[in-house]
């Protein structure tokens, strides 16, 4: 077990552990080296709990600040569709799970054309078209990323682990509760009825 110390984690530092949000892969970006702590014996980099915490804080007030109903939540991989569609299920956000659709934010003449005000992407590689239009269009990237991705694009990283299922849960129950924090709709103090199973991916 890794032996870094968190302070004031949004979660027990033995959760994050066991559900290995903090291992990252066996490559390293550039863009990422700020946020990782340490290369484990096989070639892990290992990601900072304390700033991957941190992030998800700045991120949760970020989006308090938003329409929530104009907040898009993005995730092509099939582990973090469950956790999209609960976050946007709590939230009032809109989900994009699975394949985009080209012009979906760019192209007013597409049926279901939308203009988001700010856009949660679950991998920055993965979910590379819709940080593009992002770009295009002018509109704030939150980023889950891995040790792996590029920052290009992404206005607001929150380094964790952005491929295992448990971890993706975790992730986007964390930003989910802090968020409702935020827009005093949960107490700091108060427990929360959903749980970070109702975030996971089953199949």
């Amino acid at each position: 077990m890794e032996t870094q110390v968190a302070e004031d984690l949004l979660l027990p530092q033995e959760i994050l552990l066991s559900a290995g949000v903090h291992i990252g892969t066996r490559v390293k970006t550039r863009d990422m080296e700020p946020f990782i702590y340490k290369v484990r014996p096989d070639g892990l980099f290992v990601l900072d709990m304390d700033k991957m915490n941190e992030r998800i804080q700045i991120a949760a007030k970020f989006l308090a600040r938003a329409d929530q109903s104009r907040i898009a939540v993005a995730s092509s991989k099939r582990y973090g569709r469950t956790p999209v569609e609960k976050f946007c299920e709590i939230t009032g956000a809109k989900p994009y799970t699975g394949r985009f659709t080209s012009g979906s934010f760019t192209n007013p003449d597409y049926a279901d054309f939308y203009e988001p005000e700010i856009i949660i992407v679950t991998d920055a590689l993965a979910d590379s078209q819709i940080v593009d239009e992002a770009s295009v269009m002018g509109i704030p990237v939150i980023a889950l990323c891995s040790t792996d991705n590029s920052l290009s694009k992404i206005d607001l990283v929150v380094p964790m682990n952005n491929k295992g299922r448990r971890s993706l849960a975790i992730a986007y129950w964390l930003l989910c509760r802090q968020l409702k924090r935020e827009l005093n709709e949960l107490s700091s103090e108060a427990d929360w009825s959903v749980t970070i199973d109702d975030f996971e991916t089953t199949m």
